[in-house]
C-alpha cells in the first residue's frame, strides 16, 4: 500500500474497471466543501426533523395493518408485535443516526455506502433508492384518491376531472387526482426545505390528532364495554409466540420512513446533535402511537371478528359510533399526504448527491440560488412520480419498494460496522494534489531515515529515555504508519483483515439465517424479476457513464491521517 496511488497506470482497462468498483470517497469536510455550486440551506432543527420522521413513517397502513395482523398472526398480542418491530427498527435507526451525524451530507444510504464499501455497491444502492422512492411516492398518491372520495361521501363524490377514469384504448385506469397531488407536493418542495417541512408538520399534526382521538375515544369505549377483545378463551397468544413474531415481521414496514430524516443531513443546522435526536424522537413517537392504537382496537373487538380492510372504523361502528369513521378517514388521508411528502423529499437529494460525485449528469446537482433546494432534481422526481401515479396501477410494483428498503437498511448496517472496525485508511484527493503528496511523501521518508540512523528505537517510541524524541515521532505520525519497523504495519494490516473477514462472515451468516427464518414473508417471483431488470439497467448506466465520469477517476489516494496536512500545504485550499 503506497502513500500515493492513482487509478491510472495500474495496468489495463479491465483492472481499472474492477478497481473503480472499490473507490471510496472521503467524508465531507471543510476542504471539499469548496465547490462551484451553491450549498443546500441549513434551516432544519430537531422539531423539523421530528415532523419529517413522523410524517414519513405513520402512513395509512396502520389503519389497516392492525386488523390483518391481529386476525392472521398476533391476536391480542399485537401490541407486543409492534414493540418488537419498533426495537428492530430502532437498531436500524441508530445506524442511520450515527452515520448521518458522522457523515452529514445528502444521499443517505448511498452516501454512507460510498464512503465505507465502494463506488460500485454505492451506485447500486442509489439506483435502488431511486426506484424505491419513485414507486413509493406513486403508490401513496394512488391510495389518496379513494380515501379522499370516501371523506366526501363515496366513490363518485369527486369531480369527474379528479376521479379515476378507464381508457379502453390504453387499457389503463388513470388517476388524475394522484398525479395532481404529486405535482402539488413537488411545488411545495421547490419552494424551500423549511416551508415544505412546515407544511408537512401541519398535515402530520392532523394525522396524530386523529390517532389520539382513536386512542382516547376507543379507550373510553373499552372501559365502558369491559374490553371484550381481551376476554377470549384462546388467551393472549392464540397463534403462539411464533405468530406474534410473524406479526412483528409484518408490522416492521410500518416503521419505514425514518431514513427520510437522514437524507436531509446537509440541511440541518447542527447535524451532530439534531440528527440523532430527530431520528430517535420520531421513531419513539411512532412506536408509542402504534402500540396505544393496537391496545385499544384489539380490546374493542375480538381479533377474529376484525374487519381486515377497515378494522378501526368497524370497531367503532360495532359500538354505535358510526360518525367516527369520518375522523378515521380524515386521519388516513392526512397520513397518506404526509407520507407522500416524505416519499418524494429524499429522492432529489439522492440524485443530487450522485450527480455531485459525477455518477449522474451535472443537471441533477444544480441548486436554486434563491430557494437553495435541488430544483431540477425535484422537478424530475415530481414528473416521474406523477406520470407513474397517473398511468399505472402501481400495486403490482409495491413489493419493489420493500426490496429497495431491505437493500438500503442492510448496507447501512454493514457500513456502520466498517466505519467502526475497519475505517478507510486512505482517502482520495484531486489529481491536482499530486505534487503536494509527492513532496510530502519524500519529506516524511527522508526524515524517517534520519531518525532511524540516529536511534532506531525512537521510531516506534520504545526508548525509555526518549521523552523528547517521542514528541519528535509524534510530529511525524507517518513514520510509525508507513516507514517504521515492519511488525507494526503488519499487525495493523492483520487486524484490518481479521476485522474485515469477521464482518463479511457475520453478514453472510445473518443473511442466511434471516432468509431461512422469513422466507414466507419476503417478496418473491415477479417482484425480484422486476428488481433484477432495474438493477441490470443500473449496471449498464454505470458501466457506460458513471464509471467514466466519476470524480474519483483520477483521484490520488493518501493516508487518511495526512489528508489535512496535504490540504494545508496547498495554497488554493487554505481557508
Amino acid at each position: 500500500m503506497g502513500f500515493v496511488e492513482s487509478e491510472k497506470g495500474v495496468g489495463g482497462e479491465g483492472l481499472r474497471g474492477i478497481k473503480s468498483l472499490f473507490r471510496r470517497k472521503q467524508v465531507d469536510s471543510v476542504h471539499n466543501r469548496k465547490e462551484s455550486h451553491h450549498q443546500l440551506a441549513k434551516k432544519l432543527t430537531v422539531a423539523h426533523l421530528i415532523a419529517i420522521g413522523v410524517g414519513s413513517t405513520i402512513g395509512a397502513g396502520v389503519y389497516i395493518l392492525v386488523g390483518t395482523v391481529a386476525r392472521e398472526h398476533s391476536g391480542p398480542a399485537l401490541t407486543i408485535s409492534f414493540l418488537i418491530a419498533g426495537i428492530a427498527a430502532a437498531l436500524s435507526a441508530f445506524c442511520y443516526a450515527e452515520l448521518a451525524s458522522r457523515c452529514p451530507s445528502a444521499g443517505s444510504a448511498y452516501h454512507y455506502t460510498y464512503i465505507c464499501v465502494g463506488e460500485g455497491v454505492a451506485w447500486m444502492i442509489g439506483w435502488a433508492l431511486i426506484l424505491e422512492y419513485t414507486i413509493g411516492g406513486a403508490a401513496v398518491a394512488r391510495g389518496i384518491s379513494p380515501n379522499l372520495a370516501m371523506l366526501f361521501g363515496g366513490g363518485d363524490s369527486l369531480p369527474s376531472f379528479l376521479s379515476r377514469q378507464y381508457i379502453p384504448v390504453l387499457d389503463v385506469v388513470v388517476d388524475p387526482c394522484a398525479a395532481i397531488l404529486v405535482l402539488i407536493v413537488m411545488g411545495l418542495l421547490c419552494v424551500g426545505i423549511k416551508e415544505s417541512t412546515t407544511a408537512q408538520a401541519i398535515v402530520t399534526t392532523a394525522n396524530v390528532c386523529a390517532m389520539i382521538f382513536v386512542i382516547v375515544a376507543g379507550g373510553y369505549l373499552g372501559f365502558k364495554s369491559g374490553w371484550v377483545g381481551y376476554r377470549q378463551p384462546t388467551g393472549y397468544f392464540p397463534f403462539g409466540v411464533d405468530g406474534m413474531l410473524a406479526g412483528s415481521a409484518t408490522v416492521f414496514f410500518a416503521y419505514i420512513g425514518f431514513d427520510s430524516v437522514a437524507s436531509t443531513a446537509e440541511e440541518v443546522k447542527n447535524p451532530q446533535r439534531d440528527l440523532p435526536l430527530g431520528i430517535g424522537s420520531a421513531l419513539s413517537i411512532c412506536c408509542m402511537l402504534y402500540m396505544l392504537v393496537s391496545v385499544v382496537i384489539v380490546g374493542l373487538v375480538p381479533y377474529y371478528a376484525m374487519d381486515p380492510d377497515t378494522p378501526i372504523s368497524s370497531a367503532f361502528n360495532s359500538h354505535g359510533m358510526q360518525w367516527a369513521a369520518y375522523v378515521i378517514t380524515l386521519g388516513a388521508v392526512t397520513a397518506l399526504c404526509s407520507t407522500l411528502m416524505g416519499s418524494i423529499l429524499p429522492q432529489p437529494r439522492i440524485l443530487m448527491a450522485m450527480a455531485r460525485d459525477g455518477l449522474l449528469p451535472s443537471f441533477f446537482s444544480d441548486i436554486n440560488k434563491r430557494t437553495q433546494v435541488p430544483f431540477k432534481s425535484t422537478v424530475a422526481t415530481g414528473i416521474g412520480s406523477a406520470s407513474l401515479a397517473f398511468f399505472m396501477d402501481v400495486a403490482q410494483l409495491a413489493g419493489m419498494v420493500s426490496v429497495g428498503t431491505l437493500l438500503a437498511f442492510t448496507m447501512v448496517a454493514i457500513s456502520m460496522l466498517i466505519l467502526r472496525y475497519v475505517p478507510p485508511d486512505e482517502v482520495p484527493l484531486p489529481s491536482s494534489f499530486r505534487d503536494s503528496t509527492d513532496s510530502m511523501a519524500f519529506l516524511y521518508t527522508s526524515r524517517a531515515h534520519d531518525i532511524h540512523r540516529e536511534n532506531p528505537s525512537d521510531i516506534v517510541g520504545t526508548s525509555k529515555d526518549s521523552a523528547g524524541k517521542e514528541g519528535e515521532s509524534l510530529k511525524f505520525p507517518l513514520i510509525v504508519k508507513e516507514v517504521a519497523q515492519g511488525n507494526y504495519v503488519l499487525n495493523d494490516e492483520n487486524r484490518r483483515k481479521i476485522a474485515g473477514w469477521t464482518i463479511t462472515f457475520t453478514c453472510l451468516g445473518v443473511l442466511l439465517l434471516t432468509s431461512a427464518a422469513s422466507y414466507v414473508g419476503l417478496p418473491r417471483g415477479g417482484t425480484w424479476a422486476r428488481v433484477a431488470v432495474w438493477l441490470v439497467i443500473g449496471v449498464l448506466v454505470y458501466a457506460f457513464y458513471g464509471r467514466r465520469h466519476s470524480l474519483l477517476q483520477d483521484a490520488v489516494y493518501v493516508a487518511a491521517a495526512h489528508a489535512d496536512e496535504i490540504y494545508r500545504s496547498t495554497p488554493e485550499y487554505v481557508a
